[in-house]
């Protein structure tokens, strides 16, 4: 079993990706889309986005990093993962998925969907242009309005010399509110020789044990559900047994753990303290990045997502929400995890939930449901 972190455009930058990877379970974690339009993109464009590859292609805690690239042009496609291949990261993944309209008008994401004789060509031009031991692996979606199309275009992408595909249970006219359609996800699996990561909906244990059983994937991408809960993968871990889980070819080990099952804790009283260390790490590497009128925008979005998982977040958020000064915010945040901590039983020096975000460690849209993330 492998679990990857998703490319989430707009929220996991390589700051929380760093705070999640820290905490562990992560075989890999994928870059923010890198978009290619018409020129050969400079390296400072590829470090930008994706910081990491300038550590090695691995966030702090050492979690391997696979590029993502977005557009539509095979030969400009092709330019740029030569140039990403030279950062060494652990793949190159092609977005096929993102339901963004204004990535779409460009032609980019999921509007390649409608034709799966380009997306071949494609994902054929960039495999032709990295160096044969580096894979190149797609994500996709099952189709632009109904997934009938799906298999089709997974064996297109295969065609083209894709090593494994992602595929988000949903069509590009499902955005995030339609469940996942896992089921075909299990005729995609069926349909091509190469591993498939199933992505889309899964948010606790249960619901990777109902996917895991409906389509016999044995790997899995969490996007949102990793944001609300910084402990998902390790809960993972913990509910599914891997004996007999087939070795698939991109496979990096996760970072050790060396603690209790992480699972049992993040349903313990305490589950509120051990995020306070995470979101204090987080706001003091937003403000040593980020410009100052911008830092409350980050903080704000990430407690969004960890105010449906714990009461304590939901009520910092709350709080936070009318807030602008960065000064007050941080006062704010430091008052409030100073009083959790108080109430909690939780050792601050518990490393297992410190994130790995330094050098001692090897604006969200109304509705986040549709965000390009996941």
């Amino acid at each position: 079993m492998r679990i990857l972190l998703a490319p989430m455009e707009g929220l996991a930058d390589d700051l929380l990706r760093d705070v999640l990877t820290g905490v562990g379970g992560y075989d890999a974690c994928v870059s923010e889309f890198i978009r290619v339009s018409d020129t050969r993109l400079p390296r400072r464009a590829f470090l930008r986005l994706a910081p990491e590859l300038a550590r090695g292609a691995r966030t702090r805690a050492g979690t391997p990093v696979i590029v993502q690239l977005l557009g539509s042009d095979p030969e400009r496609l092709a330019a740029n993962a030569a140039r990403a291949a030279e950062f060494s990261p652990l793949a190159i993944d092609l977005n096929f998925g993102c339901p963004a309209p204004l990535v779409n008008r460009h032609g980019g994401g999921a509007a390649l969907l409608g034709d799966p004789a380009r997306i071949e060509a494609i994902v054929r031009a960039v495999r032709a242009a990295v160096p044969a031991h580096l894979p190149v692996t797609a994500k996709m979606r099952l189709g632009l309005d109904h997934p009938e199309h799906a298999v089709a275009l997974a064996l297109a992408m295969v065609a083209g010399g894709a090593a494994e595909l992602t595929v988000h249970a949903r069509t590009r006219s499902d955005a995030y509110s339609a469940p996942a359609r896992w089921e075909w996800l299990a005729r995609v699996r069926a349909a091509v020789p190469v591993p498939v990561i199933a992505n889309g909906d899964i948010f606790t244990p249960a619901d990777w044990q109902r996917c895991r059983a409906l389509t016999g994937c044995e790997d899995v991408m969490l996007g949102r559900g990793a944001v609300a809960d910084p402990w998902l993968a390790w809960a993972l871990r913990d509910e599914v047994s891997v004996a007999g889980s087939s070795q698939t070819p991109i496979n990096a080990p996760c970072a050790p753990r060396d603690q209790a099952p992480l699972e049992r804790v993040a349903r313990s009283s305490d589950h509120s303290a051990r995020l306070a260390p995470l979101l204090l790490d987080y706001w003091r590497a937003v403000l040593g990045k980020v410009v100052a009128k911008h830092a409350p925008g980050r903080l704000k979005s990430w407690l969004v997502y960890l105010a449906r998982r714990d009461p304590w977040a939901a009520a910092l958020s709350r709080r936070l929400r009318p807030m602008r000064d960065p000064a007050a915010i941080g006062a704010a945040l430091h008052e409030a995890c100073a009083e959790i901590a108080m109430t909690s039983k939780v050792a601050r020096t518990d490393r297992a939930f410190r994130p790995l975000g330094r050098a001692d460690a090897c604006p969200l849209p109304a509705n986040p449901a549709n965000s390009r993330l996941d």
